[in-house]
């Protein structure tokens, strides 16, 4: 007997608990599997060569069968490796993922669900000078099969800069107050007096309060599109609120950044309405799910909006 014979024998001999045993609770379970799988993820782009970014995945089936004792783990893992290492991620192949977990599962599931988190890092152009930096966006792509049809969720943060237009308000009345303070005995003032006045530090002695704040979206992706449209869903969040944060700033971009944020004064309500008409003509989602946070500078709690697209068996608006 050669080795090769010995290694066979001693591996059919191994105990299988998980397809041989049977549970002593009769229960259906909603979904098992794995969490925090660590894998590379190829993102195709549409203008530029694909990138690997270094994500973590969730991999789980149901379990309708009572008296199986468990799934096997293992075919979730090697159906993550065989597919992720060396393909981009699209929606094609996240419904392979998925089919591939349902049928290594046939006798025991009729569900799959997969889900990618990573950072996408995207550079993005100073406002005004010629300069540009990096921006990390947190990112899940999500995969549910269910009654033989899949369902595509697209998540990303974006953080923007939002500034009270209450505080902007009171901010304006203490400078009218100061003026008319400074200029109330002074009847013959000219452009050139007032000009000048504006640029002290004394007559400015208010600004309103502003904060770094955060846009999670959710949305769900039907239609022709192959890839996941992470670049687009950002963009249409940051160009619909007008005030990303920016990466790279000289004093003309500092300028230009205090110019959007007064130009564009938002309660948390503002920003959610902001996004949502953004959202609402594009056919390619049939769903959304919008949270923004504003985390106060004046408050030790943040400000907090959350809006849905309002379909029937859609997202919820639950916080």
């Amino acid at each position: 007997m050669d080795q090769n014979e010995t290694s066979t024998i001693e591996y059919e001999s191994m105990p299988d608990v998980a397809s041989k045993a049977t549970s002593k609770t009769l229960s259906l379970l909603d979904w098992v599997g794995m969490s925090d799988i660590e894998l590379p993820v190829i993102l195709p782009q549409a203008d530029g060569e694909p990138i690997r970014v270094s994500a973590k995945a969730q991999a789980y089936v149901n379990l309708i069968d009572p008296h199986a004792k468990g799934i096997h783990m293992s075919r979730l893992y090697l159906t993550l490796d065989n597919y992720m290492g060396d393909q981009p991620l699209t929606r094609e192949t996240l419904e392979q993922v998925l089919d591939a977990f349902a049928e290594s599962h046939h006798d025991l599931s009729d569900k799959a669900f997969v889900e990618f988190s990573f950072d996408f890092m995207q550079k993005s152009k100073s406002l005004i000078s010629d300069n540009s930096g990096w921006k990390g966006y947190p990112v899940i792509i999500t995969g549910v099969l269910e009654n033989r049809k899949v369902h595509h969720q697209l998540q990303v943060r974006v953080p923007y800069s939002s500034t009270c237009p209450c505080s902007a308000a009171l901010a304006r009345q203490l400078i009218q107050q100061k003026f008319q303070q400074d200029f109330s005995e002074k009847p013959d003032i000219n452009i050139e007096q007032v000009y000048e006045w504006l640029g002290t530090e004394e007559a400015i002695l208010a600004t309103p309060h502003s904060q770094r704040s955060y846009a999670e979206v959710k949305v769900r992706i039907e239609g022709s599109c192959s890839e996941f449209p992470i670049s687009q869903l950002i963009a249409q969040i940051e160009g619909s609120l007008k005030t990303a944060v920016q990466a790279v700033v000289k004093r003309e971009d500092e300028q230009e950044f205090a110019r959007l944020n007064g130009q564009n004064l938002m309660f948390c309500e503002d920003a959610s309405r902001r996004i949502k008409n953004a959202l609402e003509d594009e056919s390619d989602y049939t769903d959304y799910w919008i949270r923004v946070d504003h985390v106060e500078s004046l408050h030790p709690h943040n400000a907090v909006s959350i809006a849905t697209k309002g379909v029937n068996e859609g997202y919820k608006p639950i916080p």
